[in-house]
């Protein structure tokens, strides 16, 4: 990891950036397989997966069988363990659960709001170089507190035409109600225009790189909802000499591994202490299987030293982290401050793998700077709220001179005028006043 030496503000947007393509570099490729999707459905997705994935499939719908051999395969160790992790996930999301929001605003007026389910979400479950099972944990389940009638997942297989395992018996254990065999940013754009096979649906949900990423934003042009623009992961550490190096450097590694082109990045005051986990980072990377991505994306990487717990924090909201791990002296003052990131890990003993795999938060988190304005999935993402009102005709008499003054001001007589006629019937001489006024 390059280490910045108390760098000047001037500097921070540079020294932050993250190591993706631009937009402009992905676009015209995402544009041009929606456009062939949109034109040709299966027989495009067929294509791709041929070209992308090197799997020639005669059917990309997963059957009760495969879920079924699926399910044999695993060991019961690992099944309790999901079913660990099932069991904190959907504590914590039934948690979010709101009532009925019910009041009369004034007298004879009664507004309230509920929230109901997306009827049909698509999750994107990312396979490549590690098939994240964990992911349909934290969508699928939360997809069905919230009573989201169809949950259609897309995966894209492995050379043999197969998704892995794990995926397949999280998705049946979560109620994942359709498996479709499709990846990259033709799973997108089939579940943004639908196909043959491929339902379509009103909300896309789940990470992916940088293609995938661009897919879903353009999927909201064409009226398909999108979670949040969830890239190439990413961590930020802020910690002192009250930390423990290992761990941070294990946490560091933990984010690196997952793709060359995530980030990972230090912040310390201490310079003694960034010197450690550099050493510690050199040692614990050479026992990985995936060394070679993760030292990939620990060279993208950085280590920022700076004077004081102050700049660390202004430094660390304008960088806006997917995950921020906080492991120092005063670590409230890091909670209290923090405005802009996805998920937030407190202490020594709070690995951000926690949160990936079994805590009970979600893990599908915005990332690129977008925890700026954007939350991570939650149950709400899986909702809508919707309004209701009911005025009696003494609210409408209470009300109704309001909006007919503010309707008019507006130069919007229809509007008026549906007021006006029904505050006729409610009171005939003042409303035949406003009317021939009006008139």
């Amino acid at each position: 990891m390059k280490t910045i030496k108390y760098p000047n503000k001037i500097t921070w947007s540079e020294i932050l950036k993250r190591p993706t393509q631009t937009i402009n570099d992905i676009e015209s490729t995402v544009n041009q397989i929606f456009e062939d999707v949109q034109r040709n459905g299966d027989t495009a997705i067929k294509k791709y997966t041929s070209l992308f994935d090197g799997a020639d499939l005669q059917s990309n719908l997963v059957t009760t069988q495969e879920i079924e051999e699926a399910s044999s395969k695993l060991s019961s160790e690992l099944k309790a363990a999901i079913d660990q992790a099932k069991s904190n996930i959907e504590v914590f999301h039934k948690a979010q659960k709101t009532e009925k929001v019910s009041l009369e605003t004034s007298v004879g007026i009664t507004c309230w709001q509920e929230k109901r389910a997306i009827q049909k979400v698509g999750i994107y479950i990312p396979a490549g170089t590690a098939p994240l099972f964990s992911t349909v944990l934290m969508l699928a389940i939360p997809a069905n507190i919230a009573g989201c009638k169809e949950v259609v997942l897309c995966s894209p297989p492995n050379k043999d035409g197969k998704i892995a395992n794990e995926i397949l018996y999280a998705a049946q254990l979560c109620g994942v109600t359709k498996i479709i065999k499709v990846g990259g940013i033709q799973a997108i754009a089939g579940l943004t225009f639908g196909t043959e096979t491929i339902p379509q649906v009103y909300k896309i949900f789940g990470p992916g790189n940088q293609f995938v990423t661009v897919a879903k934003q353009l999927a909201t042009k064409y009226g398909v909802a999108i979670d949040m623009p969830a890239g190439p992961s990413e961590l930020l550490v802020v910690a002192d000499d009250s930390a423990n190096a290992s761990y941070v450097a294990s946490d560091l590694l933990s984010q690196a591994e997952h793709g060359t082109d995530s980030q990972v990045i230090l912040v310390s005051t201490s310079e003694n202490f960034i010197n450690e986990v550099e050493t510690e980072i050199n040692t614990q990377i050479k026992a990985l299987p995936r060394q070679d991505i993760a030292q990939q994306a620990v060279n993208n990487s950085k280590s920022i030293l700076v004077n004081s717990d102050d700049e660390a924090l202004e430094l660390i909201n304008d960088y806006g982290p997917e995950h921020f791990i906080i492991a120092t002296k005063n670590n409230d003052f890091y909670v209290d401050g923090i405005l802009n990131a996805g998920s937030v890990f407190i202490g020594n003993y709070t690995p951000e793998s926690a949160g990936d795999y079994a805590s009970g938060t979600n893990h599908t988190l915005p990332t690129n700077g977008f925890s700026k304005a954007y939350s991570g999935v939650n149950l709400d993402s899986f909702t809508k709220a919707i309004t209701f009102q009911n005025i009696s005709k003494e609210g409408l008499k209470n009300i109704g001179n309001t909006i007919e003054l503010m309707a008019e001001a507006e130069g919007l007589q229809a509007h008026k005028n549906a007021v006006s006629i029904r505050l006729k019937d409610i009171i005939p001489a003042q409303a035949g006043i406003s009317t021939s006024k009006t008139e």
